[in-house]
């Protein structure tokens, strides 16, 4: 296994594989290092969307934005069927005071050139009939989309491995060598060692273990998301659907009442549909460590917002539920970076809930990084510098 490569890749969830791809595009020759198997971990235990209403106004709107239209490319480059699909999507205010903050919300995105439509409760009814009718309105997002998470990784790998990349599944990084100058020489794997001059570091909530063999600090810590899976039916729901209380529990600077057991639990209702008529409803966000055990309190929870807004789903059986850790940051602004200190090493993690998301502008961002070219869009907002300062 002692091979040289142009750059290292640690880590094969949608963010590992999507560098890797960007990456060998370029001319790399890259190695996909992961400890376990493809999408094995976050990247399988979330949901698989591109939303820009979930966003705020500003980079993160931007990143989000940008991304759905590289994805809109991907979805000719790419040979492996990856479940491409833009139907948009659904907020949905359930109070006055939702409605309020939502509107101003919109029309800040609006502002930025976003299309948004702000909706009044008959309004909400002709997008999707099954819903209470007793909401006081939403927004309605053109540009959102979705994809198959799972198939989105093979997808990347499908395309160049063999081609320029090498994949070393159930391979554990064990150090990053370094010289007498701090620059990256090498990746020491229990399989033995892969010399290199650039590694990225794509381990999302583990990137901090990555970031210590470099002796760095990287604060992400994993926030915990249940989602519940109902049997196979008849078309509930159209597209992407969130209640706006989704973004009270997301930002911290969004603020409003909610529901006292939804609060308690951090629960926001979202719900997806799925090729096979199943549909994936959630979620929830708090802190519990590595633990991916879906709690029966959390669940129970979930199900109460989603009959609250779908009261159809009373009759519908949820059969199985399932957790997974995000990597949570702060700033909720992820790290798509170099870092100086450390000639050779870079980051891609932090995303939260938004890896699927942003997945392709972060794949070619640090592609261009690499490349020594000018990346797409302003990377500054998204450097490790920031806690240097």
């Amino acid at each position: 296994m002692n091979k040289t490569y142009d750059v290292v890749i640690v880590g094969a969830g949608v963010i590992g594989t999507s560098c890797a791809y960007h990456l060998v595009k370029k001319g790399f020759q890259v190695a996909l290092v992961e400890k376990k198997d493809l999408a094995r971990e976050t990247s399988s235990h979330c949901d698989a969307v591109a939303l820009i209403p979930d966003k705020m106004p500003g980079i993160d709107a931007a990143m989000g934005y940008a991304s759905i239209q590289r994805f809109k490319e991907l979805e000719k480059e790419l040979d492996y069927d990856f479940e491409f699909h833009q139907n948009g999507s659904l907020h949905l205010c359930e109070t006055d005071q939702e409605m309020e903050i939502a509107t101003k919300y919109a029309n800040d995105l609006i502002a930025e050139g976003y299309a948004i439509d702000i909706l009044n409760p008959q309004e909400l009814l002709e997008k999707e009939p099954f819903l209470a009718t007793d909401l006081k309105g939403g927004l309605f997002s053109h540009e959102c989309c979705g994809v198959n998470p799972y198939k989105l990784c093979f997808a990347f790998v499908d395309a160049v491995e063999g081609k320029g990349l090498d994949v070393y599944t159930h391979t554990t990084v064990t150090d990053i060598k370094r010289d007498a100058e701090n620059n990256v020489v090498g990746v020491e794997t229990d399989k033995g060692i892969l010399k290199t001059n650039k590694v990225v570091n794509c381990c999302g909530v583990w990137a901090p273990e990555i970031g210590k063999m470099v002796g760095i600090d990287i604060p992400i810590k994993p926030r915990k998301g249940v989602i519940l899976i109902s049997g196979a039916g008849f078309p509930i729901c159209k597209q992407k659907i969130h209640e706006f209380g989704y973004m009270v529990s997301k930002f911290d600077d969004i603020q409003c009442e909610r529901d006292p057991e939804a609060e308690k639990y951090n629960v926001a209702f979202t719900i997806e549909p799925s090729a096979g008529n199943n549909v994936l409803i959630g979620s929830s966000r708090n802190f519990d460590g590595y633990d991916v055990d879906a709690e029966i309190d959390i669940i129970r929870v979930i199900a109460k917002r989603a009959v609250r807004f779908l009261p159809i789903l009373k009759d519908i059986n949820c059969i199985r539920s399932y957790a997974g850790v995000r990597p949570f940051i702060e700033e909720h602004l992820p790290l798509i970076t170099h870092v100086k200190e450390i000639p050779g090493y870079y980051i891609a993690a932090g995303h939260e809930g938004d890896g699927i998301s942003m997945s392709p502008l972060t794949g070619r961002l640090i592609s261009e990084m690499i490349a020594g070219e000018e990346p797409c869009m302003d990377v500054s907002p998204f450097s490790f510098s920031r806690y240097n300062k």
